[in-house]
């Protein structure tokens, strides 16, 4: 037995003998569904638990949201939490893909319906657990051909004076497509693979500013950079580490992916090393989450195995079109 697997029994144990000391009406929420998050107070998951509860109250249920911020222990506990509270479908972005296994077992133990969102999950037997997000290499995918295309019509190129950082979160394989992608697309537009240095971060903008500091200045000779990365706070880490280290904004090509970040220097009009992000929607996730679960629970039908939102390129000239930018 793993040592995920003996947390979840522990704390399913837990609650099976605090819910003995419930009422049965006191235990079931027989319209509840529940959203788990792994990074709750960044932008992107503020959104999506916004989608995720408009559409359930939309729909007469009850949302509740838990922030588990990066901690795979605190996901174990919330699935058991949603459980206990009498939860008909659980949303969750876990904070680790290897607790995968138990908590599509606790889920389906207690016969919750279960979708992962933004990050894919496997079960004990290594099938796909249904998916609301993205598609991870079409998002890198547009990513490096905006990037290789503002670094083939920068020049720099031919002046050969550049670098690239390539922000990964190199344990979760959601990231790894997102870079892998962009990393082949920005060489396919003439960028030096010999140039791509990697950057890990954990998927904030501290660990990203820290992480690429070092990496920053340990190539004197780079003029001037590019940057893409899993999403919106790793580009800006890296942006910002690039300002700190006295490049200015028109030194820097950075694509962000999510566009929340990237979109408020240019809402406020200031100079930015940002110069075009991939635009995606966490309200979007959110509601489709919530109305896949819903709609499950209501029909009695399976959940769709892949469901997947739309994405597109906005730069400072178009992205009020596209988004809000708060």
């Amino acid at each position: 037995m793993t040592k995920t697997s003996r947390m979840l029994g522990h704390a399913l144990l837990a609650a099976g003998m605090f819910g003995m000391a419930l009422s049965g009406a006191a235990m079931a929420q027989e319209e509840l569904i529940v959203g788990i998050y792994k990074s709750g107070t960044q932008q992107y998951f503020i959104d999506e638990a916004a989608g995720f509860t408009k559409a359930a109250e939309a729909a007469g249920y009850t949302a509740k949201i838990i922030n588990v911020e990066l901690d795979a222990n605190l996901a174990i506990n919330a699935i058991t939490d949603a459980i206990a509270s009498g939860a008909k479908g659980i949303g969750i972005t876990a904070p680790d893909q290897a607790i995968g296994p138990a908590v599509t077992k606790a889920a389906a133990d207690a016969g919750v319906l279960l979708v992962a969102t933004d990050d894919s999950l496997k079960d004990g037997a290594g099938n796909a657990v249904p998916y609301v997000g993205f598609d991870g290499k079409d998002m890198g995918t547009k990513v490096g051909v905006a990037a290789g295309e503002l670094l083939k019509g920068s020049g720099w190129l031919e002046a050969g004076n550049y670098g690239i950082l390539s922000v990964e979160v190199q344990t979760l394989s959601v990231c790894n497509d997102r870079t892998n992608a962009s990393r082949d697309e920005v060489t396919k537009a003439g960028a030096d693979a010999g140039k791509i240095f990697p950057v890990a971060y954990d998927g904030t903008t501290n660990s990203s500013l820290e992480a690429a500091g070092p990496v920053i200045t340990a190539h004197p000779d780079v003029e001037k950079w590019v940057v893409f990365a899993c999403n919106d706070e790793g580009a800006l880490g890296a942006v910002n580490a690039l300002a700190n280290a006295g490049f200015s904004p028109d030194n820097i090509i950075a694509v962000g992916l999510g566009a929340y970040e990237a979109c408020r220097p240019w809402a406020a009009g200031q100079p930015s090393g940002f110069k075009a992000a991939l635009y995606i929607s966490g309200v979007d996730v959110g509601e489709a989450a919530a109305n896949a679960l819903i709609n499950a629970i209501e029909k009695g039908e399976p959940l769709p195995p892949n469901t997947v939102a739309a994405t597109s390129i906005v730069d400072p000239t178009n992205y009020k079109d596209a988004m809000p930018c708060t």
